[in-house]
């Protein structure tokens, strides 16, 4: 399923995924999608991204939330990549991860597609998902990580945290979920998701 994997977030370089990616959390990709281009067409690397400040880049990225704490994260990781790394993105996930507001699904994500380093973030989707095809225990997505990456060869890491993602997002999504339609959680889903979810059908 999905030969051909589109990465989710419009971007031309790592620098530009870098903040896409940092726009996406707690928003969808849909509207981060929409506000990229805008940002972008002002600045669309560190050294005109500093040139702006904290505030015009917030009003800028409003839409997508969480706009006061990524305005700074934007700013200040400019500034870093600039001081630190001369105005490139790092290709490794600890120095990733030490700028500001920048976890560790972020930084996944960027040595993953940018760099085509193996990673397998692990976003709503594929927490969800593995939990209801009874890969992980679903504790917390570090555990989900840990379990992806044992269970996966890492050569299809790249590829397949993506196409979980798109799979999960046509037919096995949180909300209006169809499991006639979820080949896969109605072949090998936990028991208990599957006898849940005719519970609630049932009603």
């Amino acid at each position: 399923m999905y030969p051909q994997i589109p990465i989710p977030l419009d971007h031309k370089d790592p620098y530009t995924l870098l903040i896409a990616v940092l726009l996406s959390a707690q928003s969808t990709d849909v509207r981060v999608n929409k506000i990229t281009p805008l940002l972008f067409e002002i600045a669309d690397n560190p050294y005109d991204m500093i040139k702006l400040t904290v505030e015009e880049i917030r009003e800028i990225i409003k839409p997508v939330g969480l706009s006061p704490m990524k305005s700074k994260g934007i700013h200040g990781l400019s500034h870093i990549l600039i001081d630190k790394h001369g105005g490139k993105v790092p290709q490794d996930l600890e120095s990733l991860e030490e700028l500001p507001a920048v976890g560790h699904k972020t930084a996944s994500v960027v040595v993953s597609q940018a760099f085509g380093i193996p990673a397998f973030p692990v976003d709503t989707h594929i927490h969800r998902l593995m939990y209801r095809w009874g890969l992980t225990n679903g504790k917390n997505v570090a555990q989900t990580e840990k379990d992806a990456k044992r269970l996966f060869p890492k050569h299809l890491w790249n590829d397949l945290h993506l196409q979980i993602i798109w799979y999960g997002r046509q037919y096995s999504p949180a909300r209006g979920w169809d499991l006639e339609k979820d080949i896969i959680t109605k072949t090998i889903g936990r028991k208990t998701v599957i006898n849940e979810y005719y519970k609630k059908k049932g009603k």
